[in-house]
């Protein structure tokens, strides 16, 4: 499913932020990612939804080879690739309905279908009566949930969690983890980046430590050990 070979990023040459990354992801898997803040986690993040491109290396997922995918297909490609961020990023003038339906919106999918897709995204993340509520009116653990409503409206192959429980108590942290387990049984892979050592060793799933730029350890059924 996803494949990175050999992959190094620098912003300059006498700061590498990745070296020489080797990391395979079969589909259907849960991952997590740990590593001190400025291991090189988000950049994985980033080069695997596309947003930046290694300074060398291989990035595969699916059957796509990210060195001969044209760039006018990338909006295509990120539709199989649903990101949430522990800030949320919701638009703060829409409703909980109108920020999923924009995703759709802006991919040209028809009124008809949104209003079929987003009333059974929002059931699923358990915000079915939350629809007309604004961002700045639920909590948090609630405008995650949005945020990961949004990223799953595309019916994402992937899903990457990046900080997802950073901005969040203990109780509605679980909640969100119970939420990313339950959509990895439907099928979709999910890539969890945390710092959060409690939620990584209660899951028992695989587990990959970046350490200065480098994969230290990977784990089928690992801890958070750094």
């Amino acid at each position: 499913m996803i494949t990175l070979k050999d992959v190094s990023k620098y912003y300059t040459k006498d700061n590498p932020v990745l070296k020489d990354i080797d990391i395979e992801i079969a589909p259907r898997e849960f991952v997590c990612i740990v590593g001190q803040s400025g291991a090189g986690k988000s950049t994985i993040v980033k080069l695997i939804n596309k947003e930046i491109e290694p300074n060398s290396g291989d990035i595969i997922v699916g059957k796509i080879n990210y060195a001969k995918f044209p760039k006018r297909q990338i909006p295509f490609l990120r539709r199989k690739i649903g990101v949430v961020y522990q800030d949320f990023k919701l638009l703060p003038k829409k409703n909980v309905y109108e920020n999923v339906a924009y995703a759709l919106e802006v991919a040209g999918v028809s009124n008809k279908e949104i209003k079929e897709r987003v009333p059974k995204i929002l059931k699923l993340v358990g915000l079915a009566d939350k629809g007309t509520c604004y961002p700045n009116n639920i909590s948090g653990g609630e405008r995650q949930r949005v945020a990961i409503a949004r990223a799953l409206v595309h019916q994402p192959q992937i899903l990457i969690a990046d900080e997802p429980t950073g901005n969040l108590d203990p109780k509605n942290a679980w909640e969100i983890i119970d939420l990313l387990l339950k959509i990895n049984t439907f099928g979709t892979t999910v890539i969890l980046t945390t710092h959060n050592k409690d939620i990584v060793d209660r899951l028992q799933k695989r587990v990959i430590t970046i350490k200065d730029g480098k994969v230290v350890k990977d784990e089928k059924v690992g801890k958070y050990e750094l």
